[in-house]
């Protein structure tokens, strides 16, 4: 296979481009931090064009990419084929030059320490182009301090220590610890981070909030990060100097992703994805496959699936392996850069069909809607926040068994039951999927066939988990979204669930649970004056 250069080759000529490709014949001994022969041609050829050049060697001492830098710096590619496993250096060292004597600078420590290179090393030119000072470093195991450990300045001729047999003693020891910090079977390890530019409060609010989206998507939180900025950096969110130093501090607790809590544009998730190799999502697409996966029926499949090919579209701008991070669930593999325009084509043309089919389900409800309708029967909706108790609720109204489990976004798929109040009165009770803050416009707009069941309800029962230290930031989500809809005219009865987990009577807001009936759900005797409300409302209304 012929061997390219790569990095910034404009403007050298075809015979100093010839002589730094022979840098690929070169085999240096594997325990040699720097080969003395192949420094003395390295320090040559980088004084001659005035870069740096730098060599990517694997452990068997063959030189696997040479890369032709800037004069300050030099930008190591995605190196396919070599991937920092939790627990693993790179298998690649860098070896490259400085143009002056200085040491390792921080963007060398940077780079050793996100790519989990096996050692960095640079050898500085002295002025008369001659070799200078050698200067090594490496990866530390103790997540205690630093994550790397510079070594003192040598010589081409004196290196010093046994490279490889230290890179295996690295490793060892990096497995080893690795393996304390080993997740069960099947789950990743997260780190979090919330760039905010509002109050910490609703940022820590929201990172609680990221948190149990983990929870129930089977992601282990091993670390978080809330940064207060101005403005949220167009490029890595973050920006790139707190980028780096949350990216280390993930690998130092054993992270296998970061999760971003905001959505992230096409262009952040190149540049996050091109600067470290892990796999990188956000709140968004956390979201998505959350649906993903709770979905059971055939509408709330298709429904998802358009959500996710709506967010993916957009973001097939960026042209590399980002987009393995955003197809096949968390991390699974994606399009590539030369199938692109492909990929777009067939998630249009998906698009499209999914769509169609979602139209062919929406004339199915007008069709059982108008049955309904026949029948004159009022319509009570349930929504919330999700995890609120909405479903329990309607099992305990109506004695059913539908899902109600203690995670967030148990139920996608709407449920309706028939309901007799104590005078006789029956009427339909519906649940609909839990709402939750910021929730992702993709899926506003494909579950709009389900969400629009709730424009012909004569009463909605809006229920607020009052035991959730973040209750009113939920009730206002829940009512923007509810306006947003043009369904905040409908007669709205607020529950209060969950009373049973605090003191009502040292509760502070007082004045908030006389507007509505405080519940809980799972004990029937407490519904009474909600079902009392809820027969006086629908027979005022048939009167």
């Amino acid at each position: 296979m012929k061997k390219k250069l790569l990095g910034n080759i404009s403007g050298l000529k075809n015979t100093q481009i010839k002589k730094i490709k022979t840098l690929y014949n070169y085999n240096t001994p594997p325990e040699y931090i720097i080969d003395p022969e192949l420094g003395q041609f390295l320090v040559e050829l980088s004084h001659g064009i005035r870069r740096q050049i730098g060599l990517l060697i694997d452990r068997n001492g063959k030189v696997i990419y040479v890369i032709v830098g800037e004069p300050h710096r030099i930008v190591i590619p995605v190196t396919s084929g070599y991937m920092a496993l939790p627990g693993r250096l790179k298998g690649l060292r860098l070896l490259h030059t400085h143009l002056k004597d200085e040491p390792l600078t921080r963007d060398d420590l940077t780079d050793l320490a996100i790519l989990r290179l096996d050692y960095i090393t640079a050898v500085c030119i002295e002025p008369d182009g001659k070799p200078g000072p050698v200067y090594s470093g490496h990866i530390l195991p103790d997540e205690n301090s630093a994550p790397y450990q510079m070594l003192e300045p040598a010589t081409i001729q004196e290196p010093g220590t046994d490279c490889l047999a230290q890179i295996l003693a690295l490793e060892t020891e990096l497995t080893r610890k690795n393996s304390l910090y080993k997740p069960e079977s099947g789950k990743e390890n997260a780190f979090l981070i919330n760039a905010t530019t509002l109050n910490t409060k609703q940022a820590r609010a929201s990172m609680e909030e990221l948190k149990e989206l983990c929870k129930t998507s089977h992601i282990n939180v091993v670390g978080t990060a809330i940064q207060r900025r101005k403005t949220i950096d167009p490029k890595f969110v973050v920006g790139k100097g707190k980028l780096s130093s949350l990216i280390i501090k993930a690998i130092q607790n054993y992270a296998t992703m970061l999760v971003f809590d905001r959505e992230l544009s096409a262009s952040q998730i190149r540049s996050i994805t091109d600067f470290v190799e892990m796999k990188v999502i956000d709140r968004t697409q956390l979201i998505l496959d959350i649906f993903a996966k709770q979905a059971k029926s055939r509408e709330g499949k298709f429904q998802v699936e358009l959500a996710q090919m709506e967010y993916l579209l957009p973001r097939l701008i960026t042209k590399n392996t980002a987009m393995s991070r955003l197809t096949g669930g968390i991390g699974g593999r994606g399009p590539g850069e030369t199938k692109l325009e492909i990929n777009r084509r067939r998630v249009r043309e998906k698009i499209n069909r999914l769509k169609k089919e979602i139209v062919k389900i929406r004339k199915q409800r007008h069709q059982q809607k108008s049955r309904r309708k026949q029948k004159d029967l009022p319509i009570i909706s349930i929504v919330g926040y999700t995890n609120a108790g909405k479903s329990t609720l309607l099992n305990t109204l109506t004695q059913s068994k539908i899902i109600a489990a203690n995670r967030l976004f148990a139920t996608l798929d709407p449920s309706s039951r028939r309901l007799r109040f104590p005078r006789d009165t029956e009427v339909i009770i519906t649940d609909t999927v839990g709402f939750i803050q910021d929730l992702p416009k993709e899926l506003m707009e494909a579950f709009h066939a389900t969400l629009e069941e709730l424009a012909d309800a004569d009463i909605i029962l809006h229920v607020v988990d009052i035991s959730n230290p973040r209750y009113q930031q939920q009730k206002e989500s829940v009512e923007k979204i509810l306006k947003n809809m043009k369904l905040d005219k409908i007669p709205m009865v607020y529950v209060f669930n969950k009373t049973d987990r605090i003191d009502l009577n040292s509760f502070e807001d007082k004045w908030l649970l006389k507007k509505g009936i405080p519940i809980s759900a799972i004990q029937k005797q407490s519904l009474k004056p909600l079902v009392e409300r809820l027969e006086s409302m629908i027979s005022i209304k048939k009167n």
